[in-house]
């Protein structure tokens, strides 16, 4: 695919997705879905890739969805008439990102405001820049969360903040977020990406690409799971099967070694016999 409102960077391992429509503060449309959707595929196809960085171009990050089609925006009914179903667009790419086989961090460098702030919230890591702001802005649309974001936002921030935010509609700082766990921490415009860039690194340079994927499911997809036998049953053959494995052993003699370890396991050829262990659910 030939990507006209995303950029797709590779340097270092690092693949940088940047939503690329400045203009319009990077404003959602449904070409932006498919191009990040497409992205996503294309990065977990690729075993050179092993960490994902998200921003955006401009002085925004994300405005939330277009709104160029006035009060028509969010009306699908022609759609539901002749489909018999809408799918919400965000909440395809949230889901595709939670599928995602490598770490992803979002580096926010500005407003990031309905989609674009609900879209941040499967990303593993989200820095933000002194400029960002936050706003879960849709009861003043009169809408409601989307993107999955009633599921994502109170696992992130918890309760009591989510109903706040999505009741008020109102749209808070850089360090509001960080004081509710929404952002790992927030820096200066010109040392947003530096830092997610050596974050990135850390991963790229120091841990099996194999053992950071299957750690990023087990935790995501353990918090909706009612009792810990659900992730001993896991822990017991991800430890199993990683235990007996080249990167298992290069981890070891690399730490006896005191040297840097040169890990060779790929998330596209070699995840244990027993992944994925889950049923995606489907759309009904």
């Amino acid at each position: 695919m030939d990507y006209t409102e995303i950029a797709y960077e590779v340097a270092d391992r690092v693949l940088t997705i940047t939503l690329d429509r400045p203009d319009r503060l990077n404003a959602f449309t449904w070409v932006m879905h498919r191009e990040l959707i497409d992205a996503f595929d294309r990065a977990d196809a690729d075993d050179d890739v092993r960490v994902i960085v998200v921003t955006g171009r401009g002085r925004g990050f994300c405005a939330g969805a277009d709104l160029g089609g006035g009060g028509q925006t969010f009306d699908h009914t022609e759609q539901l008439e002749q489909q018999g179903e809408h799918r919400d667009e965000g909440g395809l790419v949230t889901l595709r990102i939670f599928r995602c086989t490598k770490p992803v961090v979002a580096a926010v460098n500005g407003p990031a405001v309905g989609v674009g702030a609900t879209m941040t919230l499967p990303m593993d890591i989200r820095l933000a820049s002194e400029n960002a702001r936050y706003g879960f802005v849709f009861a003043r649309r009169g809408l409601v969360p989307e993107a999955a974001s009633s599921w994502f936002l109170p696992r992130v921030v918890g309760i009591s903040k989510a109903t706040e935010w999505t009741f008020t509609g109102r749209v808070c700082g850089a360090d509001e977020a960080h004081a509710a766990g929404l952002v790992r921490s927030v820096h200066p415009a010109d040392e947003l990406l530096p830092t997610a860039y050596a974050l990135a690194q850390e991963i790229v340079e120091n841990t099996s690409a194999v053992s950071v994927s299957l750690t990023r499911q087990m935790l995501w997809r353990m918090l909706g799971e009612p009792h810990p036998m659900s992730a001993h049953q896991v822990d017991s053959r991800a430890i199993n099967a990683m235990g007996a494995s080249p990167d298992a052993r290069e981890g070891v003699m690399s730490f006896l070694e005191k040297r840097p370890p040169r890990f060779t396991m790929r998330p596209s050829a070699d995840m244990p016999s027993f992944y994925p262990w889950w049923d995606e659910p489907e759309f009904s």
